[in-house]
């Protein structure tokens, strides 16, 4: 299969890709904005968010919700006016918030990044709908892809670093996490380090590999089914999307340090044989 181009913009650092509504939402951290794109109209939207924005997910009322350098905020998307709601990190200059989704039952989990590095410094969050902000576990170095499977038991989780995803027990009536444990690593098996992650309707983990060019599907246990090509290295995270959630799109970055003449772009992949999971939005 080949990558297709969608769209026009081209961000420093696409991340957060999601569907709803008819319209793919996804960030440009560095490049300070949440875009919609149309893939019927071929329009392009974007808010300016004044900050490094690393997630945003859909409220179930209308709206948006994000995070960002100054943690979790709701974007009106008619004014553009944010309204913070809290950073639990604010004595941490030297982080900022990176990828997050919501779980089934409508709460948000997103995680920091220590952008200098530092080892364990950054930590998992949970903003339940009463907005009450709750730190779930530390010892985070740079969060990144989040999925539920279909019947919302387990949660999937990677912290970039650990080149590992993680697997926990998910309590919906609680919002807790059980039964931490290593589904399986990455080490050694695909370049790059993993990145953003999707799941489709058959528990398949797709994860995109940063600095890899590439895609990922596997199993739950770590065996590959598929890997995608992508004309560009920093491949940053993956979302299905279309009328029956059977595209596969995938944002991108610019890398510092060489030109690619598509990097930063979003892509698609059509009707990749699979489907998603429709996407939960916050319920606050």
């Amino acid at each position: 299969m080949i990558a297709e181009v969608a769209g026009k913009y081209r961000a420093q650092w696409g991340e957060g890709p999601l569907w709803w509504q008819g319209c793919l939402y996804y960030v440009d951290i560095e490049g300070c904005r949440v875009l919609a794109f149309d893939p019927h109209s071929g329009e392009e939207r974007l808010w300016e968010t004044g900050e490094r924005v690393g997630t945003v997910v859909p409220r179930r009322n209308g709206g948006l919700v994000m995070a960002g350098d100054s943690g979790f905020a709701f974007l009106d998307p008619g004014s553009g006016l944010l309204t913070p709601l809290g950073d639990p990190e604010a004595d941490k200059p030297g982080n900022r918030f990176n990828d997050g989704k919501c779980s089934p039952d409508g709460r948000f989990f997103a995680g920091s990044i220590s952008l200098a590095r530092k080892q364990g410094d950054a930590a998992f969050y949970r903003l339940d709908p009463d907005r009450q902000i709750k730190k779930i576990f530390g010892g985070v170095t740079n969060s990144n892809g989040v999925v539920w499977t279909g019947n919302g038991d387990t949660m999937f989780y990677i912290d970039t670093p650990r080149l590992a995803v993680l697997a926990f027990d998910y309590d919906a009536d609680t919002g807790q996490l059980h039964n931490r444990r290593e589904a399986f690593s990455t080490c050694e098996r695909v370049p790059g380090v993993p990145d953003g992650m999707a799941i489709d309707a058959e528990g398949h983990l797709w994860i995109a590999f940063c600095h890899g060019g590439c895609v990922v599907c596997f199993d739950q246990n770590g065996k590959e089914f598929e890997r995608l090509i992508l004309p560009c290295r920093e491949v940053t995270a993956p979302a299905f999307g279309g009328e029956d959630l059977g595209d596969l799109y995938l944002t991108t970055g610019q890398p510092h340090e060489e030109v690619e003449e598509e990097a930063g772009r979003l892509f698609v992949f059509p009707s990749v044989g699979t489907r998603g999971l429709p996407v939960s939005a916050f319920a606050g």
